[in-house]
């Protein structure tokens, strides 16, 4: 039996015990540790069990983390480490398995569902939603485009897309389905929650892209960067480098979630005109939805101007006491939000996991393999390989931050090595897939846990869009953007 009281589907229960096995007995690669291999096998089960999905996503990262600790010997830890004095295999391998608790990412994501919790709590999200439904509720498309438009006015000065989408935007949009008879964890999640859900993520990924300060990683980037190359890379420039393909995108991308991610309900005047009657029934604001505002303005102002002030994380946790102070939300509410606790220990474990395959040297082996394969390319092809390379292992990260520091000097050394190689062109054409890349997987940005934990996004259909948009991104990226940067350079 599962967690949740019925059979195991046997092949899918079996699937990630038999990839890891079968992994870890192959021979172990040229050039790369043993017990990197080893710990290379536990994360590939472990994506193998996210995409199956045999037991919650939170039990999986669970067992991945404990399964790494229990065999750290073998798989986390090299000979040379434990060999060295004063060196506790057993500390180390508990301290590795909970580090992502301590992420600040992780706790910004659990912020951003105590700030829906709050508009939930108050009747302010649902004020909001029926707002958004009369102004624009006539065509399901339009609401999309609502969506997407707030994410663009919000991204050029928020470098945080948890904060700016997982924190502002899905609060206000997790209100919207159930108006239209659309719940979470049910067959009726398509009818809208699924389009809206999915509208909001792939938006806020372009928008991660198009603009250098919508996330903080784009700007760690251009730092390591400027050190490894020298080649320094200012917002003007960016934005110019991606502007055709980016804009694009982000006037596509209601459109496509409209045709792949199809919402059962089109459009309809019935919805907007209750919605209008709703919210005369509401009356004015209460003193407790006045109260969130302010806490969510201040909130916003402190992501967007005081980054050298306060982190996003400590942001999301003066909020959250605040609304405990004020009554907007008790302990209780807190304790018995399941969503948000799941999510919470789900991608903790996967940001431990992830780090450690940086940890143990596989990602800077694979790099350096593959790196001096294309050596031989064409400058042209081997650019174009590399950025290939580049987002396609973000499968493997359970955060861009820990991409680029794990993954972008190692692609940078690769680039440079190549003969005839414009570094210049390569870096524009590099640094913007950050973005795009976390539509990738469930857990490849920071609102991906939150849309994925909403209950309209199924692992399957995640996984499924996820592919397709991934795809879709890097093709017109590199269709639009590689003759661009030839004709502006």
């Amino acid at each position: 039996m599962n967690l949740n009281g019925t059979p195991f589907s046997s092949w899918k229960s079996l699937a990630p015990l038999i990839v890891t096995v079968a992994v870890a007995l192959w021979p172990t690669p040229d050039g790369l540790s043993p017990h990197a291999w080893y710990f290379f096998a536990i994360f590939l089960g472990c994506v193998v069990g996210l995409i199956l999905e045999p037991l919650p996503g939170a039990v999986i990262g669970l067992i991945g983390v404990t399964t790494a600790a229990l065999l750290a010997p073998w798989a986390l830890f090299s000979p040379e480490q434990l060999a060295a004095p004063n060196f506790n295999a057993a500390n180390q391998a508990f301290a590795w398995a909970v580090s992502g608790f301590t992420n600040s990412t992780v706790w910004l994501i659990f912020g951003a569902f105590m700030f829906a919790l709050g508009y939930e709590k108050t009747g302010l999200g649902r004020r909001i939603s029926l707002w958004l439904v009369n102004a624009m509720g006539k065509r399901t498309l339009t609401l999309g485009y609502a969506v997407m438009i707030s994410d663009s006015i919000l991204a050029p000065f928020t470098p945080s897309n948890t904060a700016r989408s997982a924190g502002t935007i899905y609060p206000v949009i997790r209100n919207l389905p159930p108006l239209y008879d659309s719940y979470p964890n049910d067959p009726s999640m398509r009818r809208m929650g699924s389009f809206l859900m999915w509208t909001a993520l792939a938006s806020t990924c372009v928008t991660s892209s198009l603009f250098l300060t919508a996330m903080a990683p784009n700007l760690l980037a251009i730092a390591l960067t400027e050190s490894a190359t020298g080649i320094q890379v200012n917002w003007g420039q960016w934005f110019m480098a991606i502007a055709p393909a980016g804009i694009l995108l982000l006037l596509l991308v209601p459109l496509l979630c409209y045709w792949l991610c199809a919402p059962e309900v089109k459009a309809g005047h019935e919805v907007s005109d209750w919605a209008r009657d709703e919210l005369k029934k509401l009356g004015a604001l209460t003193r407790k939805e006045i109260v969130l505002v302010l806490m969510v303005v201040t909130a916003l102002l402190m992501w967007i101007f005081g980054g050298n002030i306060i982190s996003a994380s400590l942001v999301g946790l003066v909020v959250i006491c605040g609304m405990l102070l004020t009554g907007i939300v008790t302990w209780d509410d807190i304790l018995n939000n399941n969503a948000a606790w799941n999510t919470f220990v789900w991608f903790a474990t996967l940001v431990a996991l992830a780090g450690g395959l940086s940890q143990v040297g596989f990602v800077h082996w694979f790099g350096t393999v593959v790196g001096g394969q294309i050596s031989h390319f064409n400058p042209l092809m081997a650019m174009v390989a590399l950025v290939v390379l580049f987002y396609a292992l973000h499968y493997f990260f359970a955060s861009i931050t820990a991409h680029v520091t794990a993954l972008l000097p190692v692609i940078l050394a690769a680039a440079s090595g190549i003969p005839g190689l414009d570094m210049q062109m390569f870096v524009l054409l590099l640094l913007p897939t950050l973005g795009f890349m976390g539509i990738l997987t469930p857990y490849g940005t920071g609102p991906s846990p939150v849309y994925y934990g909403s209950g309209y996004l199924p692992s399957a259909l995640f996984w499924r869009l996820g592919a397709i948009f991934g795809l879709l991104f890097l093709v017109v990226w590199l269709v639009v953007g590689v003759p661009w940067l030839a004709l502006i350079l």
